[in-house]
């Protein structure tokens, strides 16, 4: 058994403010601990995390399992992108690591097998790839991942974008993989979750439409008179 197999069948729910909004009031970490707590008790059966200070908070505030991953820079590989930033979740308290492991170099120049072998050497938390595509699935799993999510679909050059979740992908992984498929990307609603469990997903991850109220906003204001009727701004 491990913490893996809390996450069977379940929800886990993306607790981290927008990446691209620097002055997004939920970037806390003691903000973010609690929003943590409120989908535990709302039924999420692990948290995704971003950063080793906001890590340690939920980690202090939740008992289920904490998925950690640091993000650093904007393009490229950025979710956890070096064993470094790796080894500093895992201190911080994550029971799993999230990392880019799509096949476009990462900024140390380790492969991605190489950051695997360093985790391993220094700290027992369990390993998540985040792959785009079923080749980055199967390559993460070889190099030793101990599950696979869908995370990058959409957003690396080697998968198409869409609007919403990859289902097919998760199909193709989890007929394919011997390992967890976790399924991960633009999930926003009941009948999204119902059909990644459905392709074989062994856990599916929703963020903004849970947890960001920033996002969950800029929705829905499109849809009122006020949104309608206000002048368009110039180029």
């Amino acid at each position: 058994m491990t913490v893996l197999d809390d996450l069977a069948g379940g929800l886990v729910v993306s607790c981290q403010p927008l990446p691209d909004e620097p002055d997004d009031p939920m970037r806390d970490p003691y903000v973010q601990a609690r929003v943590a707590a409120a989908v535990v008790r709302g039924g999420a059966v692990a948290v995704r995390v971003n950063g080793p200070d906001d890590v340690r908070a939920v980690r202090a505030a939740v008992d289920v399992p904490v998925i950690g991953l640091y993000k650093h820079g904007t393009e490229d590989v950025f979710i956890t992108p070096t064993a470094a930033h790796a080894l500093e979740v895992a201190l911080a308290g994550a029971d799993i690591i999230a990392i880019d492991a799509t096949d476009r170099p990462r900024p140390d120049g380790r492969p991605f097998a190489e950051t695997v072998r360093v985790i391993r050497e220094r700290t027992d938390a369990l390993i998540l790839a985040d792959v785009s595509t079923t080749t980055e699935g199967v390559s993460a799993v070889e190099a030793g991942a101990d599950a696979v999510a869908t995370t990058l679909s959409g957003y690396t050059p080697a998968s198409p974008p869409t609007d919403g979740p990859d289902l097919g992908l998760v199909a193709r992984l989890a007929a394919l993989l011997p390992v967890p498929v976790v399924a991960e990307g633009r999930y926003r609603t009941t009948e999204q979750i119902g059909r990644a469990f459905e392709a074989g997903a062994h856990a599916v991850v929703m963020g903004n439409a849970v947890t960001s109220p920033l996002w969950i906003t800029r929705r829905l204001v499109p849809a009122t008179p006020r949104a309608a009727s206000a002048p368009t701004k110039k180029e």
